[in-house]
């Protein structure tokens, strides 16, 4: 698709050179074709005007004229009086120079309905309040703060969510050693390049878990171990047998089978990490969504010189906006700012204003409170549509967030299921992709992680009607 600019006219980059011997409407009509050919250049794009190229190839507006005109002889452009002068749309480049190359090509099956985990209400983004904390940030920012800032972030967004962490979450928070990030992704990024910088080389995973956390310690050159998780969360025992001096956690919500870690676990864990001088990566990816019971404090807040809590805004807004944020260890703070320095220099400084704007405000806890019910209501879909379509699939981890695990009856493969569900346009997710190795996969039993915050009640309920007999393991 074309863009379709806008203002007096575009600019366009070409080149001529007075010192080569072919004449300068030769090389501009040359420039030009090879521009449309390769794609530089769409079908339907806007030229500039001849008086605008004419100035900008410090050339005659007589030459740019010629040209235009005998590039629209051959069928490269189109002009309509009064009119912009436009590339035709015949004038395209060859079909493999428009393909999409074959590995961001999507699924050959259309899919209608897409049970993917981890994807909020994407609808639901409150576009109004986020656009007026935006205004207000571009009208009342210092201009001095639109340089290159705080690798910590902006001190008032800091100030604003250490409170609104030790309110909510139970954090001990320092806005001192709070690091604003460019979302979880990238702040797990930076903490396990910091746990590198100090020493750390083996970082231990929960298994199953969620794949990012594995992706991220090979990244950052660190080895990693496995560690079971069972109805009460991590197995501690299991983790003190390793040598890791790390380890990645979801205890709110274990990602993806959504038990939480037992209390006893909890201060086996914190025991462990003071015994083996070890850190606790807490990933606090949807904790804010419960629905049966009051909601679990963050573990930070029992060992916060053990404990680095990672959270974001991506599962509470969207993830479009790439904030998140960092809770440190003061030992670590330095490091994980360093870390995010060299990264990219800081995160935007007004969509971090926006972000404080709408915590302070207190627009993000009524988005909050909003969205838990929207998300129960679609949960209760879930729940109605499995047990009225496939009674015989257990439904485990619905606590908290917004995705479910099925366990299917024995004997169901797994893969099966997910390749004939995306033939009916159903895409369904098994926990096999959260396992380390392949054996375990195939051992494992048949599961599936079901997301339902961005689906309709109506499409939960039809997408479950779709593939019932295949959850039955008909």
């Amino acid at each position: 698709m074309s863009i379709k600019w806008t203002g007096s006219g575009p600019e366009l980059l070409l080149r001529v050179d007075r010192n080569r011997p072919e004449p300068l409407r030769e090389q501009l009509e040359g420039a030009l074709r090879e521009s449309i050919r390769a794609g530089r250049l769409a079908a339907g794009e806007r030229l500039p005007s001849s008086r605008a190229l004419a100035r900008d190839l410090g050339v005659s507006r007589g030459l740019v004229t010629e040209c235009y005109a005998q590039l629209q002889a051959e069928g490269y452009l189109v002009t309509r009086g009064g009119s912009a002068t436009r590339v035709a749309a015949a004038a395209r480049p060859p079909v493999d120079a428009q393909s999409p190359p074959a590995a961001l090509a999507g699924p050959t099956a259309p899919v209608g309905i897409d049970f993917r985990p981890g994807v909020p209400d994407l609808s639901s983004f409150p576009r109004e309040r986020w656009s007026r904390a935006l205004r207000r940030a571009c009208r009342d920012v210092p201009s001095d703060l639109l340089g290159y800032g705080d690798p910590y972030g902006d001190p008032m967004l800091r100030d604003v969510l250490a409170a609104y962490l030790r309110r909510v979450r139970g954090a001990a928070a320092d806005a001192a050693h709070t690091v604003v990030c460019a979302g979880y992704a990238q702040g797990l990024q930076l903490v396990l390049r910091a746990l590198a910088g100090e020493g750390v080389r083996v970082v231990a995973v929960e298994n199953p878990g969620d794949p990012d956390h594995r992706v991220a310690a090979a990244t950052a050159g660190l080895d990693i171990v496995a560690v079971p998780v069972d109805e009460h969360g991590v197995d501690t025992g299991a983790l003190a047998a390793t040598g890791a001096r790390a380890v990645l956690l979801t205890p709110a919500h274990q990602s993806p089978t959504g038990v939480v870690l037992a209390p006893g676990r909890r201060q086996a864990l914190i025991a462990w990490a003071v015994a083996r001088d070890a850190t606790i990566v807490e990933d606090d990816y949807d904790a804010e969504f419960r629905y049966d019971r009051e909601p679990v404090g963050a573990l930070q807040g029992l060992a916060p010189d053990r404990v680095v809590l990672l959270g974001s805004v991506s599962k509470s807004l969207a993830p479009a906006l790439r904030l998140g944020w960092i809770l440190c260890p003061p030992r670590l703070s330095a490091g994980v700012a360093r870390q995010k320095r060299l990264a990219d220099r800081g995160s935007p400084v007004l969509d971090q204003f926006a972000l404080a704007d709408l915590v302070r405000s207190g627009h993000y806890d009524r988005h909050l409170r909003h969205m838990r019910t929207r998300y129960a209501v679609r949960r209760a879909a879930l729940v109605d549509a499995l047990g009225r379509y496939a009674p015989e699939v257990e439904v485990r981890g619905l606590a908290a967030g917004f995705h479910a695990v099925a366990q299917l009856p024995p004997g169901t493969d797994e893969r099966a299921v997910v390749e004939a569900a995306r033939r009916r346009s159903v895409a369904l997710y098994g926990i096999s992709g959260y396992l380390l190795d392949p054996p375990e996969r195939r051992a494992s039993p048949a599961r599936l992680v079901l997301g339902f915050g961005n689906l309709t009640p109506d499409a939960i309920s039809d997408g479950i009607a779709a593939v019932a007999d295949l959850l039955r393991g008909g």
